[in-house]
């Protein structure tokens, strides 16, 4: 249940970021918020407090409400002149304690940075009006396909399980340019560690931690479908393992190299998060979701 003091259920669809206040030296909530936050004006953090969009246990605080070391503060993010983001999300699935959504390629799952209400999470929370939606693991921006969300507290601990254990299959298809030299089906395995830039990953020659294993569903034409499963949860993994292989996913403007903006094209990242399978670890049964979009070089289809 959202917390009586704040506006309504999450500000249309973004829920209220949170901060427990450090020790420190300062007089007021709003001088250790401009401390800690030196990139956001004052001005801006006093505007927030004026329109009653910065909270503690109590209540809205202003900017004269008094610094305590451990107080519990939450409030809302803003983006000045948010861009909508084209692509429109299907909720393929909707019980007491879980939502699948099929997510088009371009839509990030939750806030960052200049994106917050242009986001699966808050587009959700705004559709169902539950704002204690959850998504329960990561899929790129770029990538679309299916997301599991956690619609109930109380047994979402159960289903993030799924993924910590690695008790949950993932399928995944990619379009990218043929392997006629390889053998298939095959297992990349390597060691994956943040890159440079810092949005970028990168593999080195130590332990692996990320395991895939690929094969291919369609050898016509110049760039073929292929089929991805990776048996670990790494960020970029399977792009990662693709551009490795020599076979970069078609519509990736990172990997093997980061390409200059202006090299972009129309086409997406052609990586799609087709399906996911598990035993529900509520009652034993056998679940599974398909994704119902397709992947193509010309747009994707809905």
């Amino acid at each position: 249940m959202a917390d009586p003091e704040l506006p309504a259920a999450e500000d249309d669809g973004v829920a209220a970021s949170r901060w427990q206040l450090p020790a420190g030296p300062w007089p007021t909530v709003l001088d250790g918020l401009c401390a800690h936050f030196a990139q956001i004006p004052r001005a801006v953090w006093v505007d927030r407090m004026r329109r009653g969009r910065v909270f503690g246990p109590t209540g809205a605080l202003t900017p004269t409400s008094a610094y305590q070391a451990g107080l519990s503060l939450r409030y809302y993010r803003e983006v000045a002149d948010e861009a909508p983001i084209e692509g429109t999300e299907r909720i393929l699935h909707l019980d007491a304690h879980l939502l699948v959504a099929d997510k088009p390629h371009g839509l990030p799952v939750t806030p960052a940075g200049r994106h917050l209400r242009e986001t699966l999470l808050a587009r959700l929370i705004r559709r169902t009006g539950n704002p204690d939606l959850v998504p329960l693991h990561r899929l790129d921006r770029e990538t679309a396909g299916l997301v599991l969300f956690s619609t109930d507290p109380a047994s979402r601990s159960s289903y993030a399980a799924l993924f910590r254990e690695r008790r949950i299959n993932k399928r995944y298809e990619a379009l990218a340019p043929a392997l006629p030299d390889q053998k298939w089906p095959q297992i990349r395995r390597s060691r994956i560690v943040r890159g440079e830039p810092f949005f970028r990953m990168t593999q080195i020659d130590a332990a692996p931690n990320s395991e895939t294993r690929i094969d291919v569903l369609d050898r016509s034409g110049p760039y073929w479908r292929y089929v991805l499963h990776p048996l670990t949860g790494r960020k970029h993994q399977l792009r990662l393992h693709m551009a490795a292989l020599g076979a970069p996913i078609c519509g990736d403007r990172w990997y093997p190299v980061l390409r200059d903006p202006a090299e972009d094209s129309d086409i997406p990242l052609q990586l799609l998060a087709r399906a996911l399978g598990f035993i529900d670890p509520l009652d034993g049964r056998k679940r599974s979701f398909e994704s119902s979009l397709e992947l193509s070089l010309g747009c994707e289809s809905d």
